[in-house]
């Protein structure tokens, strides 16, 4: 049963990569800040009909929440953004190998320093070098 939790962030891999390519091609059609805007929008409706028909959680205390843990939605308009800039310029898997290595570099930072309620996690040696590989692949991926 703990294999269901990989593979459903691997499909969230394969969905990141299927909508920045999406997302991309929107961007260039009707611009990077409305494609960002129409792609949140239709998210929205999705999220809100699945919270009106699904949702078990509590909506109304969001108000209780620390303010800072609402930057999320920002943080993800950012990444969209980004993308739908990106993507048409560089590729989908260039895009998402230099996206993959911001995520690692600043998730081993969350964890090294428990930040945001986090898990303190040591960064090693073979975390160092992981992400230096990833910069090699970025390089090498970009570069002929």
């Amino acid at each position: 049963m703990k294999i269901i939790f990989p593979l459903l962030a691997l499909l969230g891999g394969f969905a990141v990569a299927v909508q920045a390519q999406i997302n991309g091609g929107l961007g260039k059609k009707i611009g990077a800040i409305e494609g960002s805007f129409v792609s949140f929008l239709i998210g929205t409706l999705a999220l809100f009909f699945l919270v009106l028909f699904f949702g078990k959680g509590n909506i109304l205390a969001v108000q209780s929440v620390p303010k800072w843990q609402l930057i999320g939605g920002l943080l993800g308009a950012f990444y969209v953004t980004v993308m739908i800039l990106v993507v048409p310029k560089i590729g989908v898997a260039p895009t998402l190998v230099a996206v993959i290595a911001g995520q690692i570099i600043i998730g081993a930072i969350i964890d090294h320093f428990g930040l945001f309620g986090g898990v303190k996690i040591s960064i090693d040696f073979k975390k160092i070098a992981a992400i230096v590989l990833l910069f090699v692949s970025l390089y090498l991926y970009n570069y002929k």
